[in-house]
């Protein structure tokens, strides 16, 4: 009996499945299109609801403060006193290293340790470069031969540093400034910004282009502070009134300032832009070569 009831429903089923068929052919094409396109509507939206995996780089092994903790840790060891902190980790970052003999109270501790050189050898090797300046002023150079893998969480120096050579001095290219800027608006609003910048002398946020923030170095750790010279890229500095609004120049101030403990030789790359009849700083850069380099 429970049989034959299944097979009437399924027999059911079918004849619908049938009257519906029949039916979307009657009502026309467009009704059979819309039957047609609305399943694949539905895979596209499934589709793009799948999480899109981002993979981001790896980053780059840099073994420049391995090797430079390394040394600063190897000139101050000894196999003397193979025990001590400093020994002990050269020995950890340097296995197989053998550790410096010297008479550790004769031993000049480095006063500081720079890198001033990476060079990657490929299959997970570098040479690294160190400075150790003692306190005398002397300097030595070393390079450290480090191995790193690929992810750059592990390093390991590979064997005992070797004393080289300074790196060679780099030619120095010819500056853009050429255009001495004379004494007039220009010079005068590089002169007022840099007093109040670096002694406090006025406020720093009247002589700054709108969209520029520059707080003073505070606090402020000159006394005194006078312009050299100022030297622009632009001819257009060259005059002593101010030009049109939207004019820029790029300048480089030669500074000499004083405190406490004597003069400084500064130099400092402005750039100024002319808006309402005076000249505003629209950027700031400390540092910049003027007049074929830093004197």
């Amino acid at each position: 009996m429970a049989a034959g009831v299944r097979l009437e429903s399924m027999r059911r089923r079918v004849r619908l499945s049938r009257i519906a068929v029949w039916t979307v052919i009657a009502a026309g094409p467009v009704a059979l299109c819309i039957a047609v396109t609305s399943a694949p509507t539905t895979v596209r939206a499934a589709t793009a609801a799948r999480p899109t995996t981002v993979h981001s780089a790896a980053a780059a092994p840099d073994p420049a403060g391995y090797a430079q903790l390394f040394i600063s840790a190897w000139l101050r060891s000894s196999s003397d006193e193979a025990t001590s902190g400093p020994a002990r980790l050269a020995q950890s970052m340097a296995p197989g290293v053998d550790l410096p003999d010297t008479d550790a109270d004769a031993q000049a501790e480095p006063w500081g340790v720079t890198v001033v050189r990476t060079a990657r050898r490929g299959g997970g090797a570098w040479s690294v470069t160190v400075a150790a300046q003692d306190a005398d002023g002397s300097v030595r150079y070393y390079t450290v031969p480090v191995a790193a893998d690929s992810r750059g969480a592990s390093f390991t120096v590979t064997g005992a540093p070797g004393v080289v050579a300074a790196p060679a001095r780099a030619r120095v290219p010819k500056s853009p400034y050429g255009v001495s800027v004379p004494d007039g608006a220009l010079s005068g609003a590089v002169k007022q910004f840099l007093a109040a910048y670096l002694s406090g002398a006025g406020e720093v946020d009247r002589y700054l282009a709108p969209g520029l923030a520059l707080a003073p170095v505070s606090p402020a750790p000159y006394a005194a502070l006078s312009v050299q010279q100022v030297l622009a890229v632009e001819g257009s500095a060259a005059g002593e009134g101010v030009p049109a609004g939207g004019t820029t120049v790029h300048v480089v101030a030669r500074v000499e300032a004083r405190d406490g403990d004597g003069r400084w030789p500064l130099a400092y790359e402005l750039t100024l832009r002319a808006r309402s009849g005076r000249w505003e700083v629209a950027a700031v850069e400390a540092g910049a070569a003027q007049g074929g380099g830093v004197r």
